[in-house]
């Protein structure tokens, strides 16, 4: 039987609530989003984006990227809610670590909790989330480069996006989308910058 968790309650609340029910020491993608109901998306993007937000923080950040690509891409598609191949269900999530996840996202979860509400909510309903679809998919593509800080901002601009989409306020999502935009220019401008100069000092 797939058991939904109370959907009023607040997003730190409810990231809380799945670490207190997890059945067993360890719990499947797909015993989260079964839990998640209707805001299965937007906390969904949530968890796999938090871990990403720590710096330096490698392998972890490369294991969700994957799953956060194949759901952003449902976004961009269309879909209403997520769906994940058996593989990609079938990876796990320790109950100390949605429970530690939790514990230590809470505070700034709260905070951005007491100023979003729903303002330009048309940018959280379709058409216009197809964009949002691209972006998640963009800079999940950049969580899954093993350089260092390619997976911390994209990381927070993801987790902007995916409050936003929750709260329905338009403001975070456009916050989100600016912050993970600038980076990925920020990287390519850089990359660009670099190869110019190997050009120049190798005579290529």
């Amino acid at each position: 039987m797939t058991v939904s968790s109370n959907p009023d309650l607040a997003i730190s609340q409810q990231l809380d609530q799945l670490a207190k029910d997890a059945p067993s020491d360890t719990v499947t993608l797909d015993w989260v989003m079964r839990r998640l109901h209707e805001r299965a998306f937007g906390v969904f993007l949530l968890i796999l984006a938090l871990p990403c937000c720590i710096p330096f923080l490698y392998g972890i950040a490369q294991v969700v990227a994957l799953p956060l690509m194949f759901v952003s891409t449902q976004i961009l598609l269309g879909r209403t809610s997520p769906w994940l191949p058996t593989k990609l269900g079938a990876r796990t999530i320790s109950k100390d670590g949605l429970q530690s996840l939790a514990d230590r996202a809470g505070p700034w979860l709260r905070k951005i909790e007491g100023v979003s509400h729903p303002r330009i909510a048309a940018l959280s309903r379709p058409p216009l989330d197809r964009l949002i679809g691209l972006a998640l998919v963009v800079f999940s593509a950049s969580i899954l480069v093993p350089l260092p800080g390619t997976n911390s901002v994209p990381g927070v601009a993801v987790v902007i996006i995916a409050m936003g989409l929750l709260q329905r306020d338009g403001l975070l999502i456009l916050l989100g989308m600016v912050t993970g935009t600038v980076w990925i220019g920020t990287l390519i401008f850089a990359g660009a910058t670099l190869f110019g100069l190997l050009r120049g000092w190798f005579g290529v």
